[in-house]
């Protein structure tokens, strides 16, 4: 329900005047869209409905949300309503981020509950929201499997079962304007992809759209490199990690991702707002 209603407001927004800046700021400093407060109200809504969620934690709310309602619900939901909201007046895919976990026995639905590794969440995905609306889901060690919104029904359609990221695609993901301050390793890393040593070898292709969601999506479909780096004036990364990096982590190690790290999913997060690189 809640995606289906984000569907159909990012598509009209310009009449609806849904664009542009709300006059106000989210919990960690984000300049808030009109549609990122919508959204997020749509969200608590379809979660509050659904009376099996006890904890909502999002990145549009200071505090942790208890449905007090439910005292016996066993999930906890973790959600960025509205991802890439900046890219929205130019007409740039947008998206919903959500991850779930199940609450223990005598859980007290508190903030606390969900301070855990992404390897403990039973679910998780992402909604895009573009020139067609794509759901893309995952159970913990699950498959991936992406669906695509009929408009005529209203409904999502089963569209992409089983989805892995191809293991040969020569392109590469990632914000190059801060490379003034990238770490070397990360630099000598993306040259590489740039510039092959290899006699004859085929340099990668450099797709970015600066919206998580579109650029995961299309790496999901495509293969090759995704890459949010920490930097020198973001030494700790950008990326929360409870409701972005954790969830999109699940993501693609379901689809089969190879890390050149350590696995995001692994991170524990020790406040709701921690941030990481992905």
């Amino acid at each position: 329900m809640h995606s289906t209603h984000l569907s159909n407001l990012t598509r009209p927004s310009f009449p609806l005047q849904l664009t542009g800046l709300a006059g106000s700021s989210n919990i960690t400093g984000d300049d808030q869209k009109k549609l990122d407060i919508i959204g997020n109200d749509i969200f608590v809504n379809a979660m509050k409905s659904s009376g099996r969620v006890r904890l909502l934690i999002s990145e549009e709310e200071e505090e942790a949300i208890v449905f007090d309602e439910y005292p016996h619900a066993r999930y906890a939901v973790v959600c960025d309503p509205i991802d890439g909201s900046s890219n929205l007046d130019a007409g740039v895919s947008v998206g919903t981020i959500f991850g779930v976990f199940k609450l223990p026995e005598g859980a007290k639905g508190t903030k606390e509950d969900v301070l855990l590794p992404g390897t403990e969440l039973v679910a998780a995905g992402f909604t895009m929201y573009g020139a067609s609306t794509q759901l893309v889901i995952t159970m913990k060690g699950g498959p991936v499997t992406g669906f695509t919104m009929d408009t005529a029904l209203g409904e999502f359609i089963l569209t992409h079962p089983d989805m892995r990221i191809p293991k040969k695609r020569a392109i590469y993901s990632v914000n190059e304007g801060n490379s003034l301050y990238w770490e070397e390793p990360v630099k000598e890393y993306i040259n590489s992809l740039k510039y092959p040593e290899d006699k004859g070898g085929k340099p990668y292709s450099g797709r970015y759209i600066g919206s998580m969601v579109a650029d995961a999506y299309r790496t999901l479909l495509y293969g090759g490199v995704f890459a949010y780096p920490a930097d020198k004036k973001s030494a700790k990364g950008k990326l929360r990690i409870l409701y972005e990096c954790a969830p999109m982590a699940m993501v693609f190690e379901n689809g089969e991702c190879k890390w050149r790290h350590e696995c995001p999913a692994d991170f524990e997060a020790r406040e709701i707002r921690m941030l990481t690189c992905f």
